[in-house]
Formats: C-alpha cells, structure tokens, sequence
C-alpha cells in the first residue's frame, strides 16, 4: 500500500501540521517506508507462536494488598459547598 501526496496532505490537515513541500515529500518517503516494513513483517510466518505482554521474561513484584494511608475524606470534604453521605452534591446542570 503506497500513499500519495494527497494522503499526506490529508495527515497534516488532521494533524495540524503545516508542511512545505520539501516536508511533504520527506514524509511521503518516510511513511511509505514504514508501510513497507509493516507488509514485510506480514509476511513472517507466526504460527504457533503465542503473543506475549512482554518480550522480557519478568515477574511482577507483588505487595501486601493492605491499605496504608488513613481515611481523610471527612477533612477533605470539610470545605466542600454540599455533601450527602460522603458524596459531592453539585447543581443540575441538564433538566
């Protein structure tokens, strides 16, 4: 799959990007390239291979699941306007 000119154009526009035409074609090349790689690696023949989160093989570090810090909401809702059972009450906006 090759783009065009009117493709990156496209890109810019969307991208909010302003490109002189020396950058238009740069880019024409460069994404072109990427495209390329992308159909190459296709190609690679990926059967029986199982995806992985990682291409390391690591383990998690795991931790007590316990809480450590202490309950402050009351303070923290102290300067609040209006609050119902722990809950912020603000004004109806749609009706």
């Amino acid at each position: 799959m090759a783009l065009t000119l009117s493709d990156v154009d496209k890109l810019a526009r969307l991208s909010r990007l302003s490109l002189s035409e020396a950058e238009r074609n740069n880019m024409l090349t460069e994404l072109n390239h990427v495209f390329d790689l992308v159909e190459k690696m296709q190609e690679v023949n990926t059967d029986g291979i199982e995806p992985m989160a990682h291409p390391h093989e690591l383990a998690l570090r795991l931790r007590d699941d316990a809480v450590t810090e202490k309950d402050e909401h009351h303070a923290i809702q102290s300067c609040a306007p209006l609050v119902d059972k722990d809950l912020y009450l603000v004004p109806k906006v749609i009706e």
